[in-house]
Protein backbone atom coordinates (compact mmCIF):
# COMPACT_ATOMS: atom_id res chain seq x y z
CA UNK A 1 0.00 0.00 0.00
CA UNK A 2 1.26 3.37 -0.92
CA UNK A 3 1.93 5.69 1.95
CA UNK A 4 -0.34 8.71 1.94
CA UNK A 5 0.25 11.27 4.62
CA UNK A 6 -2.20 12.33 7.03
CA UNK A 7 -2.82 16.10 5.70
CA UNK A 8 -4.53 14.68 2.82
CA UNK A 9 -7.04 13.87 4.81
CA UNK A 10 -8.10 16.72 7.26
CA UNK A 11 -11.37 16.77 8.75
CA UNK A 12 -13.41 18.90 10.57
CA UNK A 13 -13.96 18.32 14.37
CA UNK A 14 -15.91 19.54 17.04
CA UNK A 15 -13.41 21.13 19.50
CA UNK A 16 -15.83 19.30 22.33
CA UNK A 17 -13.77 16.44 21.41
CA UNK A 18 -10.61 17.24 21.05
CA UNK A 19 -8.54 16.86 24.23
CA UNK A 20 -4.81 17.87 25.08
CA UNK A 21 -2.35 15.07 25.53
CA UNK A 22 -0.97 14.66 29.25
CA UNK A 23 2.54 14.55 28.31
CA UNK A 24 3.27 18.45 26.11
CA UNK A 25 6.38 20.00 27.44
CA UNK A 26 6.55 22.96 24.98
CA UNK A 27 5.79 26.44 26.32
CA UNK A 28 4.38 29.32 24.61
CA UNK A 29 4.78 32.71 26.39
CA UNK A 30 2.21 35.69 26.20
CA UNK A 31 3.51 36.84 23.46
CA UNK A 32 3.87 34.31 21.33
CA UNK A 33 0.23 33.29 22.72
CA UNK A 34 -0.79 36.50 21.16
CA UNK A 35 1.08 36.60 17.89
CA UNK A 36 -0.67 33.31 17.38
CA UNK A 37 -4.25 34.88 18.19
CA UNK A 38 -3.68 37.45 15.52
CA UNK A 39 -2.56 35.26 13.11
CA UNK A 40 -5.48 32.39 13.33
CA UNK A 41 -7.75 36.07 13.10
CA UNK A 42 -6.44 37.40 10.17
CA UNK A 43 -5.61 34.26 8.17
CA UNK A 44 -7.97 31.48 9.62
CA UNK A 45 -6.20 28.12 10.56
CA UNK A 46 -3.35 27.23 7.93
CA UNK A 47 -2.58 23.76 9.63
CA UNK A 48 -4.33 20.81 11.09
CA UNK A 49 -4.30 19.76 14.68
CA UNK A 50 -2.39 16.80 14.83
CA UNK A 51 -5.08 13.85 16.64
CA UNK A 52 -5.10 10.55 17.53
CA UNK A 53 -8.44 9.06 17.53
CA UNK A 54 -9.66 7.11 20.43
CA UNK A 55 -13.24 5.08 18.91
CA UNK A 56 -13.82 3.70 22.49
CA UNK A 57 -14.43 7.25 23.58
CA UNK A 58 -15.21 9.12 20.13
CA UNK A 59 -12.06 11.49 21.31
CA UNK A 60 -9.64 13.30 19.46
CA UNK A 61 -6.20 13.21 21.60
CA UNK A 62 -3.68 16.01 20.19
CA UNK A 63 -0.39 14.80 18.89
CA UNK A 64 0.37 18.44 17.40
CA UNK A 65 -1.22 21.90 17.79
CA UNK A 66 -1.85 22.30 21.72
CA UNK A 67 -1.65 25.94 21.47
CA UNK A 68 -3.80 26.46 18.10
CA UNK A 69 -6.56 24.80 20.26
CA UNK A 70 -6.38 26.74 22.64
CA UNK A 71 -6.73 29.71 20.52
CA UNK A 72 -10.37 28.78 19.91
CA UNK A 73 -11.33 27.45 23.42
CA UNK A 74 -10.09 30.90 24.86
CA UNK A 75 -11.40 32.96 21.80
CA UNK A 76 -15.16 33.32 21.13
CA UNK A 77 -14.61 35.26 18.02
CA UNK A 78 -12.28 32.91 16.84
CA UNK A 79 -14.52 29.95 18.32
CA UNK A 80 -18.10 31.52 16.12
CA UNK A 81 -16.05 31.91 13.09
CA UNK A 82 -14.97 28.43 13.13
CA UNK A 83 -18.30 27.20 14.45
CA UNK A 84 -16.79 25.39 17.08
CA UNK A 85 -14.89 23.09 14.60
CA UNK A 86 -10.89 22.42 14.04
CA UNK A 87 -9.18 20.87 11.53
CA UNK A 88 -7.84 18.13 12.44
CA UNK A 89 -5.26 15.41 11.14
CA UNK A 90 -5.02 12.21 12.03
CA UNK A 91 -2.65 9.86 13.01
CA UNK A 92 -2.64 6.13 14.67
CA UNK A 93 0.87 5.38 16.14
CA UNK A 94 0.65 3.90 19.40
CA UNK A 95 1.81 6.56 23.02
CA UNK A 96 5.73 5.74 22.57
CA UNK A 97 5.32 7.02 18.72
CA UNK A 98 2.78 9.79 19.56
CA UNK A 99 4.77 11.25 22.03
CA UNK A 100 7.72 11.33 19.54
CA UNK A 101 6.21 12.93 17.28
CA UNK A 102 5.08 15.88 19.37
CA UNK A 103 9.03 16.33 20.52
CA UNK A 104 10.13 16.39 16.68
CA UNK A 105 7.23 19.01 15.77
CA UNK A 106 8.21 21.03 19.09
CA UNK A 107 11.82 21.03 18.56
CA UNK A 108 11.24 22.21 14.86
CA UNK A 109 10.17 25.47 15.99
CA UNK A 110 9.66 25.99 19.71
CA UNK A 111 11.37 25.69 23.37
CA UNK A 112 10.65 23.09 26.09
CA UNK A 113 9.58 22.88 29.70
CA UNK A 114 12.38 21.54 31.34
CA UNK A 115 10.73 19.63 33.73
CA UNK A 116 8.07 18.15 31.40
CA UNK A 117 10.45 17.18 28.77
CA UNK A 118 12.21 15.12 31.66
CA UNK A 119 9.15 13.89 32.59
CA UNK A 120 8.57 12.52 28.75
CA UNK A 121 11.93 10.77 28.90
CA UNK A 122 10.65 9.19 32.26
CA UNK A 123 7.74 7.86 30.73
CA UNK A 124 9.59 6.60 27.68
CA UNK A 125 11.84 4.81 29.69
CA UNK A 126 9.41 3.14 31.82
CA UNK A 127 7.38 1.90 28.22
CA UNK A 128 10.48 0.46 27.74
CA UNK A 129 12.39 2.27 25.50
CA UNK A 130 16.12 2.94 25.65
CA UNK A 131 18.40 5.94 25.72
CA UNK A 132 19.51 4.91 22.09
CA UNK A 133 15.54 5.06 21.02
CA UNK A 134 14.76 8.19 22.77
CA UNK A 135 18.40 9.84 21.05
CA UNK A 136 16.78 8.56 17.47
CA UNK A 137 13.21 9.75 17.91
CA UNK A 138 13.64 12.73 19.64
CA UNK A 139 16.77 13.96 18.52
CA UNK A 140 18.52 14.15 21.55
CA UNK A 141 22.14 13.32 22.33
CA UNK A 142 23.25 10.95 25.10
CA UNK A 143 24.39 13.85 27.97
CA UNK A 144 20.88 15.88 26.91
CA UNK A 145 19.21 12.68 27.66
CA UNK A 146 21.45 12.24 30.81
CA UNK A 147 20.81 15.77 32.38
CA UNK A 148 16.77 14.97 31.85
CA UNK A 149 17.30 11.57 33.76
CA UNK A 150 19.13 13.29 36.37
CA UNK A 151 16.00 16.11 37.12
CA UNK A 152 13.55 13.31 37.37
CA UNK A 153 15.74 12.05 41.06
CA UNK A 154 14.65 8.64 39.48
CA UNK A 155 17.46 6.03 40.22
CA UNK A 156 15.04 3.62 37.95
CA UNK A 157 15.96 5.62 35.23
CA UNK A 158 19.89 4.43 35.55
CA UNK A 159 19.55 0.89 36.12
CA UNK A 160 20.79 -0.13 32.83
CA UNK A 161 24.11 2.60 32.56
CA UNK A 162 27.03 0.85 33.69
CA UNK A 163 28.95 3.47 36.00
CA UNK A 164 32.66 3.48 36.70
CA UNK A 165 34.53 3.95 39.73
CA UNK A 166 35.48 7.20 40.50
CA UNK A 167 37.86 6.44 43.49
CA UNK A 168 38.33 3.34 45.52
CA UNK A 169 39.43 3.78 49.27
CA UNK A 170 43.18 1.88 50.22
CA UNK A 171 42.90 -1.42 52.33
CA UNK A 172 43.81 -0.35 55.94
CA UNK A 173 47.04 -2.29 55.59
CA UNK A 174 48.19 -0.18 52.56
CA UNK A 175 47.17 2.84 54.38
CA UNK A 176 48.99 1.90 57.58
CA UNK A 177 52.31 0.97 55.89
CA UNK A 178 51.99 3.75 53.18
CA UNK A 179 51.94 6.48 56.15
CA UNK A 180 53.36 4.95 59.12
CA UNK A 181 50.97 6.64 61.23
CA UNK A 182 52.12 9.85 60.45
CA UNK A 183 49.12 11.55 60.37
CA UNK A 184 48.70 11.63 56.86
CA UNK A 185 45.21 11.96 54.81
CA UNK A 186 43.38 8.93 53.55
CA UNK A 187 45.26 7.83 49.83
CA UNK A 188 43.17 7.17 47.06
CA UNK A 189 44.02 5.30 43.86
CA UNK A 190 42.54 6.90 41.07
CA UNK A 191 40.37 5.40 38.42
CA UNK A 192 39.44 6.20 34.63
CA UNK A 193 35.50 6.29 34.79
CA UNK A 194 33.88 4.58 31.89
Amino acid sequence: MEFKSPVYNVIAVPVEKIEPNTYNPNAVAPPEMKLLYDSIKADGYTMPIVCYYVKERDTYIIVDGFHRYRVILEHQDIYEREKGMLPVSVIDKPLDQRMASTIRHNRARGTHDVDLMSNIVKELHELGRSDAWISKHLGMDRDEILRLKQITGLSALFKDIKFGKAWKPVAEEEYISSTAGAGKEVQYSEEIPE
